[in-house]
């Protein structure tokens, strides 16, 4: 097992109410380096007493503690202290994420100064956000206030593809919001999880104000079932999230849910085949397309297909597999077995239904250790088929072709998801107009695009409600009316 002493102390244990514990059952999961199958460390699962505790000290440091009776600055100067440790431990986060999830180290590297700023982003709010607004009052009264108190007790599930960022997306706008949180990490991605738990026990964040906690989907369905916890914000698939909706939905909880996608990057006319090929190679090798918002689906003029799916398959050709931690490697392995044998099933249910293997489709002959599959293409694929409607999570392309840009658009917007597009196109009116007409949280140009800084979320069946910038603050914050006699001394924000 690789020695993880260094750079993670308390991988075993759990972060309740600002103290490390043991899991009472001995629960662990043992997480495999992606690249080489060997056993990378070994954490506590939590099992329902445990996060009984942890939802407990999250409820009593909401309503005894001191962390929502703190002004925003006061907080802020928190959130403030979490981003420069997040920047100190960055080669930490670099290392475990790229060894739990087979991403490119040299872009992992840079995950820890990128959360960094979201604190930091959420801690300036503090000064610039309307969290108490004068407002005049239309049904009596002489003095109204619009009052944006923290939502109370935040359930933060958060998946093992991207944990740090989910963390940044949460955990920050939370803290400032006032809210006390339990954060549930996947079993398959912990460390993350522990090195922002090490640095809020750092930082000296008052007990119970962020509790930390691996578990399996039945203590996460504990977590959303408890009547303690006023939100959830969930970060996962979209068949979890109908579940955990409709969990809320029988108490009334808050929910906050980024979900699975579809997502269709639509060359137009004049788009430049090349550059949209090198583009969307690129971006999809970057985390072995494992991300929700990755453009998988390509729907092209027909006249351009031939041209395209050749420069896509040479791009996708070039680019070498393996190590994730040699810099001339392009795409690392996926996650996990399992992750693997998922995305090779959907290879095989892309062949049943009748598309054409380009380029891809196996495991590298080179490797023989590893969860490593090549970057496939399918041409001709109808936008019904299951390769072409259904979340692979994996470096595979579906190329549809159309035959006009109403066409284009239709084929677009006929899946269930809603989470990101992007137009190829030399004319800046047109992508306008289409990114219009395409019913997606997202849509950039010429490029995968996600802007966290201002805002993310999906439409349809990818979700309820954005995370990141102003908009991400909002699901944090429930809104007081308070309608006064007359006016009152100085009110503080």
């Amino acid at each position: 097992m690789a020695d993880v002493s260094a750079r993670i102390r308390d991988f075993d244990h759990l972060f309740i109410n600002g103290e490390w514990q043991p899991s009472t059952s001995g629960a662990c999961f043992d997480i495999f380096d992606s690249s080489t199958e060997a056993l990378f460390a070994r954490t506590a699962l939590a099992r329902p007493e445990e996060l009984s505790r942890a939802v407990q000290a999250a409820r009593d440091a909401f309503d005894t503690g001191p962390w929502p009776r703190m002004t925003h600055k006061e907080r802020a100067g928190y959130l403030r202290a979490i981003a420069a440790k997040l920047r100190e431990r960055a080669a930490d986060l670099g290392e475990c994420w790229t060894r739990e999830t087979g991403i490119l180290h040299s872009a992992a590297l840079h995950v820890g100064d990128g959360v960094a700023g979201m604190f930091d982003y959420y801690a300036g709010l503090a000064e610039s956000y309307p969290f108490i607004e004068p407002v005049s009052p239309t049904a009596g009264g002489e003095y109204g206030l619009i009052v944006r108190e923290p939502v109370g007790v935040v359930g933060a599930i958060i998946p093992w593809n991207g944990p740090l960022g989910m963390i940044g997306a949460k955990v920050a706008p939370a803290l400032i919001a006032g809210c006390t949180i339990v954060l549930k990490a996947a079993p398959e991605a912990p460390a993350a999880p522990m090195i922002v738990a090490e640095i809020a026990q750092m930082v000296g964040l008052p007990h119970g104000v962020l509790n930390v906690l691996v578990a399996d989907r039945d203590v996460s369905e504990q977590l959303v079932r408890d009547p303690r916890v006023d939100k959830i914000t969930f970060t996962g698939s979209t068949s979890a999230g109908r579940r955990i909706a409709s969990l809320c939905g029988e108490r009334i909880a808050r929910c906050t849910l980024e979900l699975g996608g579809k997502s269709a990057a639509v060359l137009l006319n004049d788009a430049d085949v090349d550059h949209a090929a090198r583009h969307l190679a690129a971006s999809e090798t970057l985390l072995s397309g494992q991300v929700c918002s990755s453009l998988t689906r390509i729907i092209v003029p027909r006249k351009l297909q031939d041209d395209f799916v050749s420069a896509l398959s040479s791009a996708f050709e070039q680019v070498k597999v393996g190590d994730p931690f040699d810099p001339s490697t392009g795409m690392g392995p996926l996650a996990t077995e399992r992750q693997r044998s998922r995305v090779e099933h959907y290879i095989d249910q892309g062949v049943r239904d009748g598309g054409r293997l380009v380029t891809g489709g196996g495991r590298p002959r080179h490797l023989d250790k590893g969860w490593y599959i090549e970057p496939t293409i399918f041409d001709s694929v109808d936008n019904g088929a299951t390769i072409a409607q259904e979340e692979i999570f994996g470096p595979v392309l579906a190329v549809i072709p159309a035959d006009s840009e109403e066409e284009a658009v239709r084929i677009a917007n006929d899946t269930i998801y809603g989470l990101n597009a992007s137009v190829f196109t030399a004319d800046m009116d047109r992508a306008l107009a289409v990114s219009r007409a395409l019913r997606s949280g997202t849509v950039g140009h010429n490029a995968w695009r996600s802007d966290f800084g201002i805002a993310f979320g999906g439409f349809k069946q990818s979700g309820l409600g954005r995370e990141g910038g102003k908009e991400g603050l909002l699901p944090f914050l429930e809104t007081k009316v308070v309608i006064l006699d007359g006016v009152p001394g100085a009110v503080e924000n």
